[in-house]
């Protein structure tokens, strides 16, 4: 799986050719990524919850990709209103290929900008070929994060928020990862968009490390490989 950082919660997810957005709110730091929505093939758009630093930029996916599918909760799917939607809840999945997107809480509040109920915020597990990437979404710490190595097998790797403010700060996401997910790996998210989330960037990766978790806080952008 490639994994591309287009800022806060979006990222391009690219697996067996398909193409998933997360969290499309990539037009707020365009100037950085380069990002051009036009010139992407996107197969599927996966939202974690609905504020709007998650679903700014939905409708202009969907204009230039109305044969995307979009995946979330049935309030944000009937938000939208796309045809072409999958609706599940937790401890439901999507599917494609070899690959299943179960969602999973998270602690965290949803509404969109207008506001509109959005359903519970949500994160998801990508589960390929014997790997289960963690996608948290917006999230405090929470007991539920201990039961996924159970119910999921080893975590791969987990992309946390660890902005503070509004989620997790880093240390007490390098506690989720080492204590409850016990993955060795992280990357980062939801850090340095505004102001309230701006964070020490060494700081945060000495938390990692005095827990011997191999932690990326990715540049706008980055494109890596899981």
């Amino acid at each position: 799986m490639k994994i591309k950082f287009l800022g806060q919660n979006c990222f391009l997810f690219t697996y067996n050719g398909k193409n998933i957005l997360s969290d499309p709110f990539y037009n707020f730091q365009k100037e950085q990524t380069g990002f051009d929505i036009a010139a992407q093939s996107i197969d599927y758009v996966l939202i974690t919850h609905a504020h709007g630093d998650h679903t700014a930029d939905v409708r202009e996916v969907l204009e230039h990709h109305p044969n995307a599918a979009v995946i979330g909760q049935p309030e944000i799917c009937g938000y939208f209103g796309h045809p072409n939607s999958i609706d599940i809840n937790f401890g439901g999945s999507a599917k494609f290929d070899d690959m299943k997107i179960s969602m999973v809480p998270a602690s965290h509040t949803s509404s969109f900008p207008d506001g509109t109920y959005g359903g519970l915020a949500a994160g998801y597990m990508f589960r390929f070929q014997g790997k289960n990437v963690y996608f948290s979404g917006d999230t405090g710490v929470m007991a539920d994060m201990a039961y996924f190595p159970q119910l999921f097998g080893e975590i791969t790797a987990a992309i946390l928020p660890v902005g503070s403010h509004y989620t997790m700060c880093a240390r007490k996401a390098s506690f989720a990862a080492s204590e409850l997910l016990k993955t060795k790996r992280v990357i980062g998210c939801h850090f340095d968009t505004f102001p309230p989330i701006k964070i020490n960037h060494e700081e945060a990766h000495r938390l990692f490390a005095e827990k011997n978790i191999d932690f990326t806080l990715p540049k706008l952008g980055e494109e890596f490989e899981v």
